[in-house]
């Protein structure tokens, strides 16, 4: 059994609830207080350093795909100061469009550094 997995789960949802912060003052709280200062993350189509380009990045995603929202699919893994999980984006209340998969290197509990990779990516998206 993985005792790491309720701290896991928790700071992946608190991972999803920054990407889903559609304010960008409460978004940059949420990402100050959750990742560390030097904070890098890099998926296939984009990549930020720091809390204000990340949060620059999510308010992209939300410009792009007004309405949809992120989910944690399944649970987060999690071994020393690495962890995995994966999520969805979809429309409220409809089918999940987009799925992927991060990987996260901690630091005193702060994300420091995500890795993403998209699983599934519909045509045109």
């Amino acid at each position: 059994m993985n005792t790491a997995a309720p701290a896991a789960n928790r700071i992946a949802e608190r991972y999803i609830d920054a990407w889903n912060e559609t304010d960008a003052g409460r978004r940059l709280a949420l990402l100050k207080a959750h990742w560390t200062d030097d904070a890098r993350y890099i998926d296939p189509v984009m990549q930020g350093a720091g809390h204000e380009q990340i949060s620059a990045l999510i308010g992209g995603v939300h410009q792009r795909y007004p309405g949809f929202r992120f989910k944690l699919k399944g649970q987060a893994d999690a071994h020393g100061d690495n962890m995995r999980f994966s999520w969805t984006l979809g429309p409220s209340g409809a089918e999940d469009l987009v799925e992927g998969t991060d990987f996260v290197a901690l630091e005193g509990g702060k994300l420091r550094v995500v890795t993403g990779f998209l699983d599934k990516v519909p045509v045109g998206a």
